[in-house]
């Protein structure tokens, strides 16, 4: 598991490509896609049909995924009402790092630190229309700061521009406090828009549709790597 730095400015920047964009009857080959290249992470959207619109996969699913991508970093996103209780169970699937939501009502400090406590890195997300100031109180027990850049749920939305001044002002606090936090987006993540994030201050960005539909994935990562 990797070890974040305690120099914002020094994180490498990464692709994680979203298995929500993959064909779900053969996730493997999108895995097998994602395992050709030099990629570290692997996003894994995780929704209930109560917190978003939608549904998508349990932790059986990452169990399954986990030893098909040993190297994989597994960057998971609960999209749940109660992420609190099904922590122990994405944590047992083979999870590397735990993303959960601000915006539900649930013990969110005890969650992220139980994350901890199972040995995984703890990521904190919020949606477009939820101020920065709710993450504040958290931003010291995090690994991970996920701003949604569309409201979560479905893939293949367009990408809200309105969302680049909660990257800068998060990538503000984070040089302030001297906080080792990764920054990702996620939601309408392509060519024209990582580089409008990156230059924002984000670090690392979730690509599902961009990624899968792109004519050449390499050339795409390269892009969105900076290489």
């Amino acid at each position: 598991m990797e070890t974040a730095s305690h120099n914002p400015s020094t994180h490498k920047p990464k692709l994680a490509p979203s298995m929500l964009a993959g064909n779900h009857a053969e996730l493997h080959k999108g895995l097998d896609t994602i395992k050709s290249l030099p990629i570290e992470w692997l996003h894994l959207d995780i929704m209930d049909g109560h917190f978003v619109p939608n549904l998508s996969f349990g932790p059986k699913t990452v169990a399954d995924l986990r030893p098909l991508a040993p190297d994989l970093f597994f960057d998971t996103h609960l999209m749940l009402s109660r992420p609190d209780l099904m922590v122990d169970a994405f944590a047992d699937a083979g999870s590397d790092q735990i993303t959960i939501h601000v915006e539900p009502f649930y013990p969110i400090l005890e969650t992220l630190r139980a994350i901890r406590e199972k040995g995984l890195k703890a990521g904190l997300a919020l949606n477009p229309g939820t101020p920065l100031d709710r993450t504040l109180p958290f931003l010291a027990e995090i690994d991970l700061l996920l701003i949604m850049t569309v409201q979560p749920g479905f893939g293949g939305q367009s990408f809200r521009t309105d969302v680049l001044d909660k990257i800068r002002a998060a990538h503000a606090i984070r040089e302030e406090r001297g906080l080792p936090f990764r920054i990702e987006v996620d939601g309408g993540v392509d060519s024209e828009t990582a580089p409008q994030c990156a230059a924002a201050g984000a670090d690392t960005f979730v690509a599902g549709t961009a990624f899968f539909k792109a004519a050449n994935q390499d050339g795409f990562r390269k892009l969105i790597e900076g290489e």
